[in-house]
């Protein structure tokens, strides 16, 4: 899906006013947090645009996700995302949505992202460390680890927001038991054809799954099958 493909929207305002008015950004919190974190900071440095609505490659073959998807994420699970609540990021990559959930909680809540890509983990502390969720890094209540995100981080669950980066062959028993009743969990479910997959978890702890949109992410998987996929 591309918005735009010349180079009209230079500018991280522009880019999330267009997705504002092609219905995708509809709430004003996550147009609040997408104008305040600037998606260049998060994009490699020789990436030309970082502003097109397309997933771009940011190395270990993976990608940091188009704009139009990460609003979509946001807007799913911005109910999940009230200050104070806890989220867990898998497969956070460049740290943009990490950074964007931790500055919905706030610093009474708790952002966790976990990425198996150890130069990755590096990579998106010091995009976060140039953004405005700097001070909710170095308070604690963000922080970014590396590890094999199939398994979440339990340490810190249950989660109000669990958002995956990857797709699954299959929604993970791991994140379905870190997941808090009544939480949200979206995740990309599928091997060559994949559903955005919205999971509620139901308050006696049963599971509710609807499919939101079709995508195409990279694979859930090891981190040496990643490195190895091509």
């Amino acid at each position: 899906m591309e918005l735009w493909t010349s180079g009209s929207s230079d500018k991280n305002k522009v880019m999330v006013e267009q997705l504002e008015r092609y219905g995708i950004v509809q709430s004003k919190r996550v147009k609040e947090v997408m104008e305040a974190i600037d998606r260049a900071l998060f994009v490699p440095a020789e990436t030309r645009s970082p502003y097109y609505d397309s997933p771009m490659p940011i190395g270990y073959n993976a990608t940091i996700s188009a704009p139009h998807m990460h609003a979509t994420c946001l807007e799913l699970l911005e109910k999940n995302l009230q200050p104070g609540m806890r989220a867990l990021d898998v497969g956070s990559g460049t740290g943009y949505l990490t950074a964007c959930f931790a500055m919905m909680v706030g610093p009474q809540g708790c952002v966790v992202g976990v990425e198996h890509i150890p130069e990755l983990v590096s990579f998106s502390i010091d995009n976060i460390k140039k953004s405005v969720a700097e001070p909710l890094l170095n308070g604690g209540s963000l922080s970014i680890h590396a590890t094999d995100g199939r398994q979440g981080w339990p340490e810190l669950a249950p989660y109000d927001a669990i958002h995956v980066g990857a797709a699954a062959p299959e929604i993970p028993q791991s994140l379905l038991d870190q997941l808090k009743p009544g939480g949200r969990m979206v995740i990309p479910v599928g091997t060559v054809f994949q559903e955005l997959k919205v999971v509620d978890k139901n308050p006696d702890g049963s599971i509710s799954v609807k499919d939101e949109t079709s995508v195409r992410y990279v694979p859930l998987t090891s981190k040496a099958a990643q490195l190895n996929a091509y």
